[in-house]
């Protein structure tokens, strides 16, 4: 179970940041339509206990974008390993996507607390500052310099677009790798289509498109690591997608990872969408 808050914080930033966050970005791309915000709460269960909270602020412009997402853990969770972490995350949009400018990452739990600084231009790396370093560094497969281009961070406009001509609840909206690196590894994350569920949940009702996610490690990673291995072998992870038709575009509303601890769900209790004040 010591390695759940960890997880969570890295998946959370890769899927729900990657489909939640860059959903908006694509409301700035879209002709006509003025700066969206996002306010949104959620709430992490294990076995059905809850363990954590969970948070995503931002705005998005037709141009730019920033966005800041947390996590924490709560209740038994503690009694094991108190675990935060906060990220966020800017850039500048087109219409090829998000092209993000910073990133910053800070976590903490029991025994120590790590903070990341990125620059990033035209989807390449330009500087990482990470205090402290791992101790591992010596023990973790070397990253090359391929690995620093062509990606996103864990929270920028990682883009689920679809498509005019494709529909919302449909495979369009899962068949997707992303490529990410978060200032110490660089991994993909696979979406696959699997179905669509219908569901309620406050200020939502009707059907979801759900996908498949894998994780797969490229560098960066200690490939004698526990937790790493766990994830890469890992089949039970799912993500529910909810439509947004005005945009075209869809949003997170469940996921749920299986753990060596059992069911880790994170669902979100609130979703807000609003313009920008100027």
């Amino acid at each position: 179970m010591r390695q759940v808050p960890n997880l969570t914080i890295r998946f959370f930033a890769v899927v729900v940041g990657r489909s939640l966050f860059s959903c908006l970005a694509l409301v700035g791309c879209q002709t006509g339509l003025s700066a969206e915000t996002l306010k949104a709460h959620y709430g992490m269960t294990l076995m059905g206990l809850s363990i954590g909270s969970a948070y995503a602020n931002g705005f998005v412009e037709p141009r730019s974008y920033r966005i800041d997402i947390g996590m924490r853990t709560t209740g038994l969770a503690n009694l094991v390993n108190i675990a935060k972490g906060v990220a966020s995350a800017s850039g500048g949009m087109s219409l090829n996507g998000p092209s993000p400018s910073s990133y910053a990452n800070t976590t903490s739990n029991s025994e120590e607390t790590r903070t990341i600084r990125m620059s990033l231009s035209s989807n390449a790396v330009r500087s990482v500052d990470i205090r402290p370093e791992p101790w591992d560094l010596p023990a973790r497969v070397p990253l090359g310099e391929s690995a620093r281009r062509r990606v996103v961070d864990p929270v920028s406009a990682l883009i689920m677009p679809i498509s005019a001509n494709q529909e919302l609840i449909g495979p369009a909206a899962c068949e997707r790798t992303i490529s990410v690196f978060d200032g110490i590894t660089r991994f993909d994350i696979s979406l696959s289509y699997s179905g669509a569920q219908n569901i309620e949940a406050k200020g939502y009702a009707g059907p979801v498109v759900v996908c498949a996610a894998r994780y797969t490690p490229i560098a960066g990673h200690r490939p004698d690591s526990a937790s790493t291995r766990y994830m890469s072998e890992n089949q039970d992870i799912h993500v529910w997608l909810a439509p947004m038709p005005e945009t075209h575009v869809v949003v997170p509303i469940h996921i749920d990872i299986g753990t060596a601890a059992g069911e880790l769900a994170i669902d979100a209790s609130e979703f807000t969408l609003g313009q920008k004040t100027r």
